[in-house]
């Protein structure tokens, strides 16, 4: 915050809190205004702070919508809004919130980049997928809205309509696939009723195999949901048919899927990047194994990331290795900017031992507000950073904390997270691994599993003590997600209070060595083919295979892709290896040709193929024993011999000969029309 240019201005909220201008101006130098009700008595200082144009700060964001109500009139004002009241104001330690106010302050200025959207278009065509009348008087209730059919799966007696408003099909829905404005269905036992129906429905003839498409499905089925974590399908809309109040819920919400809808991209992809498969073979599943939606699925060397499906979770930018998938909501450079000016602003206004509460809005926002409105607040030394989802936190972003100075992570979710955690957990364990190794402390990456703003407060008050480093880290996130992956860890290991060089790492990590089987490689450099970060490279100039520890991110490709089975993984994180130029695990002496000198292949390679060959072999084998000689000359030359010698490696002229079928037939005949041979 440039203090030439910038107006902050801060309320006690009719004197409900303490404002320590002393600590919030040492992290935020910018011109201050202090109010007591900045939104009633004291309006006219906003107004006149709007008046004289420039970046304006406003910590207050209750009262946002009147305050740009106020500036309409004075656009060349660029406001900010940050709340300081419940997440440090109101809190038993609010006398010592100052520095985290000023934190708050200051990372509030950082810029996010737009939001890129998913456009959805819905037609208003709905299939109420059910088995009795609740889904027919579904269909009675939008028909005025919308395009209904109506599909019975294995129907109970129905009674037929006087007039036919839409149709009412027999039908089991055995494959559902799409979103909002784009299903796909695949019905069996499909047939139209029949319109002689008397008393109840009566269905014609079925047929297996039908297809159908719909913009929207309202499944009051009672059966099982037609897509993976169902909630958060676009499009599709599932009520149990005995409970009326969330049948009631369903038709609402249905009734208004009609038009055309924006959704966030949250994942960027570059399919350049994915690890997930290489000549039909497959290396990393870790996006895939994570997914709660099905958005992902293997398309080739890469996988492919379906925007319209996706869901928002982030847990595959959380666990991709190579950056390939990264979380756009906002980004990870993004995101740790804000991180890195939170914790520094924090320690310049003289605050000490800071834990970084991650938290998202839906859930983390409301906890902190509870805990702020009837609870004892937020500790001082809490700070929160909001996040889209949690899950989206990957181990730059925790490891990043500690670097900047922080001495604690904390990530709070519901008791029943609405995504699962999996990714994040792997995340929080390697992450702490790596952070105790380095003596920054034990156990000081956390997730609170909590509904209850009292227990948040306790689990807070209860977390162990981390190390805050006397060498904080400085560097501000650039490039892409792997290259700051790399660079937070390197700079965490020189902020460390003890830098270890070795930190052992579970399996799934995406850091780690290869072992080689020196004796067993044959150097053909399947494996360097395979990679898809280079960690494994040969030399043009020598018979030889090098590995670059740093770039490794232990997909498995090479490990899959040798056919000799001589190379296994080592999950750890190896600063010195990092440092370290490239390492050869194999070299052997090359192997020159016979008649231009050139090398080609290695030494041991050709001498097995002669010792398999040599002589032992039928066309190298007496006037064909000069042949041998091809096999120990490079490409270029073999060619050459093969033309101007005249000789085909492949003739059988000299092959023993071999009885076929053919033969043996016509020499049976032979035998029977001159059975004496004369």
């Amino acid at each position: 915050m440039s203090a030439a240019s910038s107006h902050l201005l801060i309320c006690s909220c009719e004197k409900t809190m303490p404002l320590d201008e002393q600590a919030i101006g040492r992290g935020c130098p910018a011109r201050i205004t202090q109010a007591n009700q900045l939104c009633g008595l004291d309006l006219e200082r906003y107004k006149e702070a709007i008046a004289d144009g420039g970046a304006i700060t406003v910590a207050c964001t209750q009262e946002a919508p009147l305050f740009r109500e106020v500036a309409e009139n004075s656009p060349q004002a660029q406001l900010t809004f940050v709340n300081i009241r419940e997440t440090a104001g109101w809190s038993n330690d609010a006398a010592a919130a100052g520095p985290k106010s000023a934190a708050l302050i200051a990372a509030a200025g950082e810029d996010m980049p737009p939001i890129s959207v998913v456009t959805l278009e819905s037609q208003g065509v709905v299939l109420i997928y059910g088995c009795d009348e609740v889904a027919i008087e579904a269909g009675q209730r939008l028909a005025d809205r919308l395009d209904i059919t109506v599909l019975l799966t294995k129907p109970r007696d129905v009674t037929p309509r006087r007039i036919n408003e839409f149709p009412v099909l027999k039908g089991t829905i055995r494959n559902a696939r799409g979103h909002l404005g784009r299903f796909e269905l695949a019905i069996d036992d499909y047939a139209l009723p029949l319109p002689s129906s008397r008393a109840k429905l009566v269905f014609g003839p079925s047929r297996d195999g039908a297809t159908s498409t719909c913009d929207l499905i309202l499944d009051v089925s009672g059966g099982a949901p037609m897509f993976p974590a169902h909630e958060l399908r676009p499009g599709y809309l599932r009520a149990d048919p005995r409970d009326r109040a969330a049948v009631e819920r369903a038709i609402a919400d249905a009734g208004g899927l009609v038009g055309t809808f924006d959704k966030p991209r949250f994942i960027d992809f570059n399919e350049t990047l994915c690890a997930h498969s290489r000549s039909a073979i497959t290396g990393c599943t870790r996006c895939l194994d994570l997914c709660p939606t099905g958005a992902i699925t293997p398309n080739g060397n890469s996988v492919l990331i379906d925007a319209n499906v996706c869901a928002g979770c982030g847990s595959c930018a959380s666990v991709c290795p190579t950056g390939a998938a990264s979380y756009a909501l906002p980004s990870v450079d993004a995101l740790m900017r804000r991180l890195r000016t939170l914790v520094q602003t924090y320690r310049k206004a003289g605050g000490s031992n800071a834990t970084v509460l991650f938290h998202d809005g839906e859930h983390g926002e409301a906890i902190i507000d509870a805990l702020a409105r009837f609870g004892s607040g937020l500790p001082a030394n809490v700070l929160p950073l909001r996040v889209n989802e949690v899950t989206q936190l990957g181990p730059e972003i925790l490891a990043a904390v500690f670097a900047y100075g922080g001495s604690g992570v904390a990530i709070v979710t519901r008791a029943r997270p609405r995504h699962d955690i999996l990714g994040l957990r792997q995340a929080v364990e390697m992450t702490g691994s790596i952070i105790s190794a380095l003596g920054f402390g034990a156990d000081v990456v956390r997730i609170l599993e909590t509904d209850d703003p009292d227990q948040l407060r306790a689990m807070l008050d209860a977390a162990p003590a981390g190390v805050t480093t006397q060498k904080p880290a400085g560097f501000i996130p650039r490039g892409s997600k792997r290259s700051m992956l790399e660079t937070t860890f390197r700079e965490l290991h020189l902020a460390a209070p003890v830098p270890v060089d070795l930190v052992p790492l579970a399996e799934g990590a995406p850091f780690g060595g290869v072992n080689l089987n020196v004796e067993g490689c044959t150097l053909c450099h399947a494996c360097v083919t395979a990679c898809p970060t280079g960690a494994l490279s040969d030399n043009p100039e020598r018979a030889m295979l090098r590995f670059t520890e740093s770039l490794c991110v232990q997909c498995g490709l090479c490990e899959s892709t040798c056919p000799e089975k001589v190379i296994t993984l080592e999950p750890r994180l190896d600063f010195k290896a990092w440092n370290a130029p490239p390492r050869v695990l194999k070299e052997e002496e090359p192997f020159n040709c016979i008649a231009c000198g050139k090398p080609f292949g290695t030494k041991s390679s050709i001498e097995r193929v002669l010792a398999k060959l040599g002589d032992k072999h039928w066309m190298f084998q007496g006037a064909n024993a000069r042949r041998v000689d091809v096999i120990k000359m490079c490409a270029d030359c073999r060619v050459e011999a093969v033309v101007n010698e005249g000789f085909d490696p492949h003739a059988a002229s000299q092959r023993p000969p071999v009885m076929t079928s053919e033969d043996y037939l016509r020499a049976r005949d032979a035998n029977k029309d001159d059975p004496l041979g004369s």
